[in-house]
């Protein structure tokens, strides 16, 4: 309903800043409300939650941060209060590269994220992230040394992506590189 609000910052709290559009202040929720400076002109991008009970509404400093936030909230059992703990406590890039890589143990240091949400965000994510190009920021250094691989092997970038959305880099290297040939070899 709101894409962004565009004011002045005029109040800051643990959870929340207050946002001052011509004479109306606007709570806003926000992962990261510390990066805000009172009395500042600010444009917040936000996102409306309705629920029967409750009205509330969500805020990020760039567009990228709530695609991921809206991304999390459409998983079975994460919600607006989860969505925020994660996008909060780290580094867009690198929530994406861990859902894309399979990485449930780095989902789980976030506040309420459990195994089973962290798979369920995983399988429920994985390749709706990034777009079908290889994005080399994106990968962990496993994943980074298979592409390398298979790019020196002949293929494509946009074969490579496919097939390294499959794989598990979990495992040691080699056996990740196999896998990964065996997905390009079907």
């Amino acid at each position: 309903m709101y894409r962004y609000i565009k004011g002045i910052v005029t109040q800051i709290n643990p959870q929340h800043i207050v946002v001052e559009n011509n004479g109306v202040g606007y709570l806003v929720l926000s992962p990261v409300p510390y990066q805000y400076k009172i009395g500042e002109e600010t444009t917040v991008v936000t996102y409306l939650h309705v629920r029967e009970d409750i009205f509330q509404l969500y805020g990020f400093k760039d567009e990228e941060t709530l695609n991921l936030f809206l991304k999390l909230i459409s998983v079975s059992g994460i919600g607006p209060k989860s969505a925020m703990s994660i996008v909060a406590f780290d580094d867009t890039n690198k929530i994406i590269a861990a859902i894309e890589t399979s990485d449930a143990k780095y989902l789980t240091k976030f506040p309420g994220i459990g195994m089973k949400s962290a798979q369920q965000i995983i399988l429920d994510l994985k390749g709706k992230l990034v777009n079908d190009e290889l994005d080399m920021q994106l990968l962990s250094d496993n994943s980074k040394d298979v592409a390398a691989a298979l790019e020196a092997l002949g293929y494509n970038k946009k074969e490579i992506a496919k097939s390294l959305k499959h794989v598990n880099f979990d495992q040691d290297l080699n056996k990740a590189l196999k896998e990964a040939l065996a997905i390009l070899l079907k």
